[in-house]
């Protein structure tokens, strides 16, 4: 299987985690791996900082290999990471009291027939006229759900 390069290195990350469905978790390396780019978990980071904001992607459902939540850059905006909790939380993914998600129990573990499909190029991705959340609108947001 050859590896994906340049721009649709990205649109097989988008479609990984397009496909983990609600409830459950990916690793950064796992994103990777079925994305046919094993060893670049890094990559994945990459990808989803640059998410186009048309892409309905449940970036949420991406974490490390520790079952936490990444911290993120600076320039993502602060309060990100409380965010992607709350969201998973909403799913019914659960954390520890150390910040951690059990990746025995919410982890994302996709069958063979699955993972052939994701590897296929012209699996769509879908789009919507939504904007995504910037960093800035996180607390409006969350202020939202809460009442």
């Amino acid at each position: 299987m050859s590896r994906p390069s340049g721009a649709s290195s990205y649109e097989a990350i988008y479609r990984v985690i397009a496909a983990i469905p609600e409830g459950r978790v990916a690793t950064y390396g796992q994103v990777a791996a079925l994305a046919g780019l094993p060893g670049h978990a890094r990559q994945v980071g990459y990808a989803l900082h640059a998410v186009p904001d048309e892409l309905d992607l449940p970036w949420q459902r991406v974490i490390n290999a520790k079952g936490e939540v990444s911290l993120r850059s600076p320039d993502t905006g602060p309060g990100r990471e409380g965010y992607q909790r709350h969201l998973l939380e909403e799913e019914g993914v659960e954390f520890d009291l150390a910040g951690r998600v059990d990746l025995q129990r919410f982890g994302w573990d996709p069958d063979a027939r699955e993972c052939r499909r994701l590897l296929k190029p012209n699996a769509a991705l879908r789009r919507t006229g939504k904007r995504a959340p910037s960093s800035s609108r996180f607390s409006a947001i969350d202020e939202r759900r809460k009442g």
